[in-house]
């Protein structure tokens, strides 16, 4: 959707440096075999997720027991429970723990072990219960690998401010190495090609999930997610997506599930016991109920054309019926003070000449949007934040309802706040702001071009939104400026300019810092082995320190050399190798992949 809402738009209205050298997808030898970093997400009062992933010594079928324990410092020794978890290949390795009866509003520190090798130490803050002054999060969308450093990654991390983070989805990309990208150096896709089987979508995840910023900001906040469409394909809804082909890509029920597989092993969301939906309600106190919402797989019925006359046919929808009563009873019945509904498309109207600049958003789903939003002002529900990824560009925005007064906010439903990109593109066509404000006067501000993320600072008199943007994506670093900040009073349905960011005191002891210089003996390591059993090919992923050429031979069970392939470049960092062995009859293999400083062994299966 976001590439061509600039061509759409166009037609219509004609802080500090962090290691300016460091590789920031490097092998980390000391972090062995947590390579993949740790993570934690969706907190409530008394319980949080916690993530790693284990990269085995040998790959085979073999089930891996992880030890994680919690701890109240960051040295680890007040441990408050522990316990242990199985897994193996047919979760990719990955490990995810519900860690229970923790205490609320309460920083806790978190680590794996297996074989007495540990991982980083992890940090995790629970929700509140009952009474609560103040929360902020983090807000960010779209973080594309192609299109340059995840610095907003790192300055989030950087801070010590805040409860927790906010992913609006797009946390991957689907495209091949090339399509829709930048061009830097280093931040090419793996695989190279468009991802849809589970194996490709597990190894992009694999090769995101190796960036160090990415890493760092897991490592110290965590993380409530929600897919978008690139987690499974462009512009996706129920039954299918802009970027699948039936044809040459096989059924889209097939990638849809390999996309939501993958996205629950390697992301650290609670999953659902009964099916594979996301939304859900996030509780902080009495001041806030989170719903984060699925605008994409749960309910979407197809996109039209933007002058389609089913812009506003009502049994058209965005949400799914079962999505929407669900929200409709949870805000009828919310105690908090604040509503923030966390999703993914534009929901106030985004109009050029009256016509709708992109029905992927909910213009194209005008009768659900009337339906919610009258819901919301005949029944007087209050105080209703709408916050929004997706587009690559920033913006403040009253949510107009029938009557709307530009000058006082009259018969505005609520308010949405719009999140820029990590790194996806924004829309350089700076001197039409203007021209947008003209035909749409419930958006009260917009940047097209930066990226970055928001701080979003709620307290019982009124909730706001700062925007920070980053002065540069295509170098590593760190440095930030603030742009704007815009509130909504309690009580009110209206955005109102302010003065200036908001000031929060540091919440607790920051994860304890990992060394980037610590190397070892091993100038090879295999992350994994996709797919195991494989048919046609298999790939090898795998991080080296150095250039250097291995060499990977393939032997029976009888010891008979099969497949042997020499002088195989490694230029360092993160890297993949395809082995194509179509030719193999049906059976159990060995693996060799054999370095400058020997060779490792590995079970395969076909």
């Amino acid at each position: 959707m976001k590439k061509l809402l600039l061509l759409l738009f166009v037609g219509v209205i004609s802080t500090t440096l962090f290691h300016a050298q460091e590789n920031r997808n490097a092998l980390r030898a000391e972090l062995a075999p947590f390579f993949h970093g740790v993570a934690s997400g969706d907190p409530l009062h008394d319980r949080v997720i916690i993530w790693t992933r284990v990269t085995p010594e040998e790959v085979n079928n073999d089930p891996i027991e992880v030890s994680w324990r919690v701890a109240l410092d960051t040295n680890m020794t007040d441990v408050v429970t522990s316990g242990s978890f199985v897994t193996d290949q047919s979760r990719d390795y990955t490990v995810k723990v519900d860690v229970t009866g923790l205490n609320p509003s309460t920083c806790y520190y978190y680590d794996f072990e297996v074989n007495a090798s540990f991982s980083a130490v992890g940090r995790m803050l629970t929700a509140d219960s009952g009474p609560n002054e103040n929360v902020r999060f983090a807000v960010v969308s779209c973080s594309n690998y192609q299109y340059g450093f995840f610095n907003a990654y790192r300055a989030i991390a950087n801070r010590n401010d805040i409860n927790a983070v906010l992913h609006l989805g797009d946390y991957i990309y689907e495209y091949g190495a090339g399509g829709y990208s930048a061009n830097i150096d280093g931040r090419d896709h793996e695989p190279e090609n468009e991802i849809v089987t589970l194996e490709d979508y597990r190894l992009r995840y694999s090769h995101y999930r190796l960036d160090h910023d990415l890493q760092e900001i897991h490592r110290q906040y965590p993380f409530i997610c929600v897919w978008d469409d690139h987690e499974s394909a462009n512009d996706s809804w129920v039954d299918g997506a802009e970027n699948h082909d039936p044809a040459t890509q096989g059924p889209w029920l097939d990638r849809k599930n390999n996309s939501i597989q993958a996205y629950f092993e390697w992301l650290p969301i609670r999953e659902n016991a009964f099916d594979n939906s996301i939304y859900r309600k996030i509780e902080y106190g009495d001041l806030i109920n989170l719903y984060m919402l699925d605008t994409r797989l749960e309910g979407r019925d197809e996109q039209v054309g933007v002058t389609s006359s089913s812009l506003n046919d009502p049994s058209r929808s965005l949400l799914g019926q079962t999505q929407k009563d669900w929200l409709k009873d949870e805000l009828l019945n919310s105690g908090a003070q604040w509503n923030i509904l966390g999703q993914q498309v534009m929901m106030a109207p985004l109009l050029a000449f009256g016509v709708p600049v992109n029905a992927d958003q909910w213009d194209g789903y005008q009768a659900e949007r009337t339906e919610l939003l009258n819901y919301i002002v005949n029944n007087d529900i209050e105080n209703v934040v709408v916050l929004t990824g997706d587009i690559h560009t920033s913006w403040a925005m009253d949510v107009p309802v029938s009557g709307y007064v530009a000058s006082t906010g009259e018969n505005s439903a609520a308010v949405e706040f719009v999140t820029t990109s990590v790194t996806s593109p924004g829309f350089p066509i700076g001197f039409g702001v203007s021209l947008i404000q003209s035909f749409n006067p419930h958006i009260k501000w917009i940047d097209l071009t930066k990226r970055g993320y928001m701080i979003l600072d709620i307290d019982q008199n009124r909730t706001q939104s700062e925007w920070y943007f980053m002065d540069d994506i295509n170098t590593q670093n760190s440095n930030e400026s603030f742009a704007n900040a815009w509130y909504v009073n309690s009580g009110e349905r209206f955005v109102r300019n302010a003065t200036g960011p908001t000031v929060s005191p540091v919440y607790c002891d920051p994860a304890p810092s990992l060394s980037l210089e610590t190397l070892s003996d091993e100038v090879l390591t295999l992350y994994g082995v996709y797919p195991n059993p494989f048919d046609q090919y298999f790939i090898l992923h795998f991080g080296s320190q150095q250039p250097q050429h291995i060499e990977v031979a393939i032997y029976d069970m009888s010891g008979k050399e099969v497949f042997r392939q020499k002088n195989i470049p490694v230029m360092g960092g993160s890297e993949y190798y395809k082995i194509y062995t179509a030719d193999l009859p049906q059976g159990v293999y060995q693996l060799h992949v054999i370095t400058e400083k020997g060779q490792t062994t590995h079970k395969l299966m076909k």
